[in-house]
């Protein structure tokens, strides 16, 4: 098994350091200009030193490796000292914001709590709530249960995210009032009274997202446990007089699971992308807040790093799903 995950790490790095370029490339050379926004007074001699400022007065490959070098080995260094209180980062030089003049890592840091609460737990519960019905589903396909629970799924993944909270918000905190419509950043949980109230402004953020995501990842489990529920192997197994709760658990359920791992895996750096309109919505200070500010600020580091994050996520999580396939079935590890 160790092997096998260091064959499939060797794998993942030369992706990220050709998403990076990829990454970087792409907005670098995207049309704005960060001196655009200043006011026509400031002369042109003054605009181009604020341009060799900001390191924009270097070769195109220059400025990507000071980037790769302040992203894989300076802002992990800033962030391990931070933690830790060591010296271990030597003033390395770091990754600026263009809007802010701040380091990029310091702004993403303290931004992931509030999309952790928010997006986390959202796609904890989805997974929590999903699977058990699509389990249920396709053992009694075509119950009410059933019926119901496709029903439900097909409105939850066919709905967009943002009618659902905007349909939420007008519901339970216009007309019922019993939620918060917008998301206080500010809140610091110190007691009870403060935990309740942390609790109360996530419910409807959460539960637009985890709607979302249990009615996808709901269907992928019907559908691979449907396919191995007819297998030849689940019909020998109850021909050997093992328990019903054995066979479906046990047997079906782990081989059903191969494939809903990807979905589960591959969902979690997309739900950060996709729950950017969320946090748009409850007007949660996430990740996803800053990119759309950093975008229309044309702040291109902030953009770059939230992209890349974003890009390591998915290849992240796509080694963690070859390693669960390993797992679930020994027989993929010597492939």
């Amino acid at each position: 098994m160790f092997t096998y995950t260091l064959r499939r790490l060797a794998f993942a790095v030369p992706t990220v350091l050709i998403i990076s370029l990829i990454v970087f490339l792409l907005l670098d050379l995207a049309p704005g200009d960060p001196t655009a926004d200043l006011p026509l007074t400031i002369p042109v001699e003054v605009r181009e030193q604020i341009r060799m400022a900001l390191g924009l007065g270097e070769p195109v490959h220059i400025r990507y490796l000071k980037w790769l070098e302040m992203m894989l080995v300076n802002e992990p260094l800033h962030a391990l000292a931070n933690m830790t209180g060591w010296d271990v980062t030597r003033d390395a030089p770091r990754i600026l914001s263009w809007q802010t003049r701040s380091p990029v890592g310091d702004i993403i840091a303290q931004r992931i709590p509030q999309t952790l609460w928010v997006v986390g737990l959202g796609y904890i519960f989805g997974v929590l709530i999903a699977l058990p019905i699509g389990i249920i589903s396709a053992y009694r396909q075509y119950s009410w249960f059933d019926q119901v629970g496709t029903f439900v799924s097909m409105v939850g993944f066919s709905v967009p995210t943002f009618f659902t909270g905007v349909v939420l918000i007008l519901v339970f905190s216009v007309w019922l009032g019993w939620f918060p419509s917008m998301y206080d950043t500010t809140l610091e949980v110190r007691d009870w009274d403060s935990f309740v109230r942390q609790v109360k402004q996530i419910i409807l953020p959460v539960s637009v997202l985890a709607l979302f995501n249990a009615s996808q990842i709901s269907r992928f489990m019907r559908a691979s446990m449907l396919d191995n529920l007819n297998q030849d192997y689940v019909r020998t197994a109850r021909a050997k007089g093992l328990k019903e709760q054995t066979v479906v658990l046990t047997h079906v359920l782990r081989n059903s699971m191969i494939p809903v791992v990807t979905v589960i895996a591959l969902g979690i750096p997309a739900v950060f992308s996709g729950a950017i309109i969320t946090e748009q919505i409850f007007r949660v200070n996430g990740l996803g807040h800053a990119l759309i500010g950093a975008i229309y600020a044309n702040d291109i580091p902030m953009v770059q790093t939230i992209t890349f994050i974003f890009a390591v996520l998915i290849v992240l999580f796509n080694l963690i799903a070859d390693v669960l396939y390993g797992l679930l079935d020994p027989r993929i590890r010597y492939d």
